[in-house]
C-alpha cells in the first residue's frame, strides 16, 4: 500500500526547518549506503550524527506520531530517526530497494524496513525533475508532493528519484519496522480501521461497530510481534 499524508508539518514549520538546514553542512549520500546503492546514488545528505538533524527527525516524529492516520497505516513499533538528502544540479537516485536491516544511530538498536517514509521539505515548483518513482506490480508511480506531505510505501519496493535539473529538492526520509510485517494484513487493517472510524461518525457506538472494533483488535493481536 501507498499512502499520501497530507499536512504532517505546517508551511510556518516547514520554513524553518529549511532555514536550520541551509545552514548545516551536507555530506556525500554515498557515505551512507551499501555498495550496490552508491552505483546509482548521487545526491547529498545531513551527516547521521548532526544535532541539528536529530532536533528536526524529533520534531518529525512527533508530529507523525499524533497523526492517527499514519498510525493506523504504520502501526509503527521501531524508527530509524530522520535523515535529510538535497538533490540539485542533476542529482538522481536510480532504481533501487533499500535495505532489509538497518541499525539506529547511536544505539545497539537495529530494525526490519517494512515502510519507508519520504517528507516533502519543498513545493514542487520549486525544482524540475526529482520525481519519487515507485514501481510494484500494477506499473510505476510518480510522487511530487507539497511541502509537509509525506509517502508511506513498503520499503521491498523497487524505486528512484529522477535527475533534479534545476532548483533543489529537499526531503527527509526514513524507515519503519511495523508490528505487522506483511504489508497485505497491514492494508486490511488500516481499510478495516478507517471503515469503523467512517461508521462511528455517521452512527455512534452501535453493536455493529463495536462488533467490528472487536474483529479488528482480534486481528491485531494475531498478527502483531512486539
Amino acid at each position: 500500500m501507498m499512502l499520501h499524508i497530507p499536512e504532517v508539518l505546517t508551511q510556518q514549520q516547514v520554513a524553518q526547518i529549511r532555514l536550520r538546514l541551509d545552514e548545516t553542512e551536507w555530506v556525500d549520500g554515498r557515505e551512507t549506503v551499501g555498495a550496490q546503492g552508491a552505483q546509482v546514488k548521487r545526491n547529498r545528505q545531513l551527516p547521521e550524527r548532526s544535532a541539528a538533524g536529530k532536533e528536526i527527525g524529533e520534531a518529525i516524529l512527533k508530529a507523525l506520531t499524533n497523526m492517527p492516520q499514519f498510525v493506523s497505516a504504520a502501526l509503527p513499533y521501531r524508527f530509524v530517526p530522520p535523515l535529510f538528502n538535497r538533490y540539485e544540479g542533476g542529482e538522481h537516485y536510480g532504481f533501487h530497494i533499500d535495505g532489509s536491516i538497518r541499525s539506529i544511530s547511536g544505539t545497539n538498536l537495529s530494525l526490519r524496513t517494512d515502510l519507508s517514509c519520504t517528507l516533502f521539505l519543498c513545493e514542487p515548483q520549486e525544482y524540475e525533475g526529482g520525481e519519487l518513482i515507485v514501481a510494484d506490480t500494477y506499473g510505476e508511480h510518480e510522487v511530487k508532493l507539497p511541502s509537509g506531505d509525506l509517502i508511506l510505501y513498503p520499503s521491498s519496493s523497487l524505486h528512484k528519484v529522477q535527475p533534479v535539473t534545476s532548483g533543489v529538492r529537499v526531503c527527509s526520509f526514513f524507515w519503519i519496522q511495523s508490528m505487522v510485517a506483511d504489508d497485505g494484513r497491514r492494508t486490511m487493517l488500516y481499510e478495516l480501521d478507517q471503515n469503523i472510524q467512517t461508521l462511528r461518525e455517521k452512527v455512534g457506538d452501535c453493536e455493529e461497530v463495536v462488533g467490528l472494533t472487536g474483529h479488528y483488535h482480534n486481528l491485531l493481536r494475531q498478527w502483531a510481534v512486539v
